[in-house]
């Protein structure tokens, strides 16, 4: 048994390396525990950029959050000295009553966030690369841009280091239990004890909580970065923004300028179910050839030769929004899944929202729509 701690922090990727950082900064006495050694690429949190946007399509009541994202990412780079995000603006295109150019509208008018409506003209006139047809438009919001996922967490677990944290690589939690007020966590190495745990584990989050049978579903997500095969200079982060398109009715492609690696292009969703320890890590010729296929409606000078593909996983639950709440049976317990394939850049704020949950606290932000209840009234 470790000497007591005041918190551990089960999973260092974009949201445990956050709250591990938040905590050691305010002088908590933390561990941080990692089955693999991060930034690694064998989970949620790799694939060199991650887009970050203000008029947020899927609810407005995520717009306080991550307008504080901002803030916290921005404070993060200052105390590093590291880039982590990069402006490019934003570009959310579709049918004008589709999911998301109605939702990106929605969130930017409640909360008077700077943004302009484009018709498909003007889109193609701002950004030829993009075959934007007649009958969609876009949604312009000059805040959103690029993070870049490895760095921020390296800087992240620098910052936990610097305030006194402890990181166990290659540790995975196996089991837990409370105990009167804390809690005891176990490893293949030695056992921690705790004042509060903090399970931030994403796609192995499900295995640690089993008597709530969370209703999570892992998904292998493929990540392509392309050449241009024409034009290569309007596709420079300077002249091309972050992108996402819904070419079909509930369908989503996004995309990125060409940092030098490339264009990234990948589909939102649609992967295939997984288990976390058996992902099938190669993407198929015929992947790449079906979205290559989609690149040809909508931006075929980026759909040169494949510089590289990678897998990433989704945690998704049934409405696509996070969890973040106290265990129902253990208040010492906090659950974290910021998942579904948009929590990354909501990471610098929750970090803030999880060490307060974790020192019992009440959070700054209305948590409603990330209550573990709403899962369970769904069954």
């Amino acid at each position: 048994m470790s000497r007591a701690l005041d918190a551990v922090v089960v999973g260092l990727g974009a949201m445990g390396s956050a709250v591990l950082a938040e905590l050691a900064a305010r002088g908590r006495r933390v561990i941080g525990l990692d089955r693999f050694a991060p930034p690694h690429e064998l989970g949620s949190s790799h694939g060199k950029s991650r887009i970050i946007r203000e008029a947020y399509f899927e609810d407005p009541r995520y717009v306080p959050l991550v307008q504080r994202a901002y803030e916290r990412w921005a404070d993060l780079e200052r105390e590093s000295g590291a880039t982590l995000v990069l402006r490019t603006g934003g570009l959310m295109i579709g049918p004008q009553q589709g999911t998301l150019v109605r939702g990106a509208l929605l969130s930017a008018e409640t909360h008077a966030l700077p943004h302009e409506r484009l018709n498909a003209a003007d889109a193609r006139a701002a950004y030829p690369a993009l075959r934007v047809p007649d009958d969609v438009m876009a949604v312009r919001e000059p805040r959103a841009g690029v993070l870049f996922p490895e760095a921020c967490i390296a800087a992240q677990l620098t910052r936990a280091r610097r305030h006194g944290a402890q990181i166990r690589c290659d540790e995975p939690a196996l089991a837990w239990a409370t105990d009167g007020a804390g809690v005891d966590v176990r490893t293949a190495r030695g056992r921690y004890r705790a004042g509060s745990l903090v399970l931030c584990a994403g796609a192995w989050l499900a295995r640690l909580v089993p008597e709530l049978d969370l209703p999570l579903a892992v998904t292998r997500q493929a990540l392509y970065w392309f050449e241009p095969a024409a034009n290569p200079e309007r596709f420079a982060p300077e002249r091309f923004p972050i992108f996402i398109w819904e070419d079909e009715p509930g369908r989503f492609l996004y995309g990125f300028p060409d940092l030098g690696d490339g264009v990234k292009i990948a589909r939102h969703m649609e992967g295939e179910p997984t288990d976390p320890d058996r992902v099938r890590r190669e993407v198929s010729a015929a992947e790449t050839e079906a979205l290559r296929a989609t690149m040809a409606r909508c931006v075929p000078d980026a759909a040169g030769r494949l510089r590289q593909a990678a897998v990433c996983l989704y945690t998704n639950t049934p409405d696509q929004h996070f969890i973040v709440d106290r265990h129902p049976a253990h208040e010492q317990v906090v659950i974290a899944s910021p998942c579904s394939g948009h929590g990354f850049k909501f990471a610098s704020a929750l970090g803030e929202v999880l060490a307060d949950l974790a020192m019992g606290r009440a959070p700054a932000f209305d948590l409603g729509l990330f209550r573990l209840e709403r899962l369970r009234a769904r069954r």
